[in-house]
């Protein structure tokens, strides 16, 4: 089981959040950089991975309205069977 912190201060913008989620989740080349996208790849993972979000006040602050609908994707996600697990770290 692999565990991978994402962290919400790196989410500045939407464009910069792909980035950073692409290079941190190590999602595929062919990503295509938005939301429907992610939820394809993290719904394809073929390891078995915890996705825990840190700092997601900073996000919402960072990304605005953004923010809900991409943790309603890592949520859904997490929520499959066969798919990455997702949980948020409330400090």
């Amino acid at each position: 089981m692999e565990f991978i912190i994402i962290d919400g201060r790196r989410m500045t913008s939407k464009e910069e959040t792909h980035r950073y989620l692409a290079r941190t989740l190590r999602l595929p080349p062919y990503y295509g950089n938005n939301l429907d996208a992610l939820h394809d790849c993290l719904t394809d993972l073929s390891r078995d991975v915890w996705i825990i979000l840190i700092n997601g006040d900073i996000m919402d602050q960072n990304l605005g309205a953004y923010a809900e609908p991409l943790r309603r994707v890592l949520s859904d996600v997490g929520n499959l069977p066969y798919a990455c697990h997702f949980m948020e770290h409330r400090s």
